[in-house]
């Protein structure tokens, strides 16, 4: 009886604990679409229309914008994962990457590996809940 009541137990336990990891999975991809979205539809506006990846390359190549306005359009680009990104954001790409980052200082190479990585065909599972339309 004390084993069978173990079971439900840790099944219940466990049904609770995979559900609130899926809710809190799919409140992160929501958030990163509100994020990648909002920048792109700023980016646009900045950069004359056109669709989501031109907007955000303009505004990486914009040297007047700050250091981390270009990180958030790398990590955005990286999210959108086009491929016509991936020879702008290798351009950038040193293959050099410092232990630590200012982000309001320099072009990151931890966002740009990460962000080659998905623009040249890497997996984000999460993007499936947001990216349709957003071009």
């Amino acid at each position: 009886m004390k084993i069978k009541n173990f079971k439900n137990t840790f099944f219940y336990l466990l049904t609770i604990g995979f559900s609130i990891g899926l809710l809190i999975f799919f409140i992160g991809c929501t958030w990163i679409g509100f994020e990648v979205k909002n920048l792109c539809q700023e980016a646009k506006i900045q950069y004359l229309g056109g669709d989501c990846t031109d907007a955000l390359i303009g505004l990486l190549h914009d040297e007047s914008n700050s250091f981390r306005l270009r990180n958030r359009a790398i990590w955005a680009l990286g999210q959108l994962g086009n491929p016509k990104a991936l020879p702008v954001l290798e351009s950038y790409y040193t293959g050099n990457i410092p232990e630590r980052e200012p982000l309001n200082q320099v072009i990151s190479q931890y966002e740009l590996k990460k962000a080659v990585n998905l623009a040249g065909g890497g997996t984000n599972l999460g993007a499936i809940f947001w990216r349709y339309g957003i071009e």
